[in-house]
């Protein structure tokens, strides 16, 4: 078959090291599609990604026809059907969130302005780098021509999360779990839950609620953890997520691809508009998501408490702001 055209950008940096070989290896894209990788990062950052460009030759893998490494957006952006838009700038210390804002507005513009010039206008465009909600928001507004809902922004790696402690919680597996949401943001004012997720016990499928019988953990404990968990791992590790994060993004972006187990739905940052939930239009969000033809759809008529309701709206309400202080940005980026 022809290959398709796959960009990773931040193509050095950690996250995109373990995922190239995913990618490359067919694990995203199946096991009969030839690709062409395009990895594009800053130009100090151009040796070490010749490192990476040998290392994926060195892997001799069958699918994989041609790596390109750039520092130029119009090579980097050229005839794109997937783009995973990885790079971004990370928060330094005493770095308050809104020169974070800043800097990526100026990133995600111009990357969003390259898309509509030179990608294809049915390229799908996966989100990454943080804060990825609004990056994602100031990428499509600055990608005219592409429709809103080609974009989307990664929250399956906290879906992910939400899933496994449920599932070590409960001495089962993450596969017994099922339909867990992420809502809105992807920063610690994320509410994940597990009031619609179904967990299957000695084969018999049970609410997460009813397997679990301990609501002060699921209201608590349980939804700290989801939200705080990145924060966790750097802790411990002294370097952000890089493994869990990639394995999420080849979820998401298989998900796209191939659509959603039937039964199912995910967690995707996607555009606010037309949805049932009462979450502001305009507004880069994270709903439940049920995918085929490589199209998404809101997951329908889900039932909400007013426990669920005030998280959802507090999580709008941050998104909101982000937003406001981004497109005040975007105006003079």
């Amino acid at each position: 078959g022809e290959p398709i055209r796959v960009l990773v950008t931040g193509a050095a940096g950690q996250i995109a090291y373990s995922l190239l070989y995913s990618i490359a290896k067919g694990d995203v894209f199946g096991k009969e599609q030839p690709l062409i990788l395009v990895l594009l990062d800053i130009t100090p950052m151009m040796s070490v990604l010749e490192g990476v460009v040998m290392e994926l030759q060195d892997c001799a893998l069958p699918l994989l026809r041609e790596v390109i490494p750039t520092d130029k957006e119009e090579v980097a952006f050229k005839d794109l059907d997937v783009a995973i838009l990885v790079g971004s700038m990370p928060r330094r210390e005493g770095m308050e969130r809104k020169d974070l804002l800043k800097a990526n507005v100026k990133i995600f513009k111009s990357q969003g302005t390259a898309l509509d010039k030179y990608a294809k206008k049915t390229v799908k465009v996966v989100v990454v780098g943080n804060p990825a909600n609004t990056n994602c928001l100031i990428a499509s507004k600055s990608a005219p021509s592409i429709p809103k809902e080609n974009f989307s922004c990664l929250t399956r790696l906290d879906h992910n999360r939400a899933k496994s402690q449920i599932a070590l919680k409960l001495g089962v597996t993450a596969n017994d779990v099922k339909n867990v949401i992420i809502w809105g943001n992807h920063s610690s004012t994320q509410y994940p839950d597990v009031n619609h997720a179904k967990v299957n016990v000695k084969g018999k499928e049970v609410g997460v609620y009813e397997a679990i019988k301990d609501d002060s953990w699921l209201k608590g404990d349980f939804i700290l953890t989801v939200q705080q968990r990145g924060a966790a791992v750097i802790k411990a590790r002294k370097l952000s997520s890089a493994m869990s994060a990639a394995k999420a993004i080849c979820d998401h972006v298989r998900d796209i691809w191939f659509g959603t187990p039937a039964g199912e739905f995910v967690s995707m940052g996607v555009i606010s508009d037309g949805n049932s939930y009462g979450v502001p239009e305009d507004l880069l969000y994270s709903f439940p998501v049920v995918i085929k033809d490589k199209t998404w759809k809101f997951v329908e008529g889900l039932p909400i408490n007013d426990f669920s309701r005030e998280k959802m709206d507090l999580t709008a309400k941050e998104l909101t702001e982000e937003k406001e202080t981004a497109v005040e940005f975007l105006s003079s980026a």
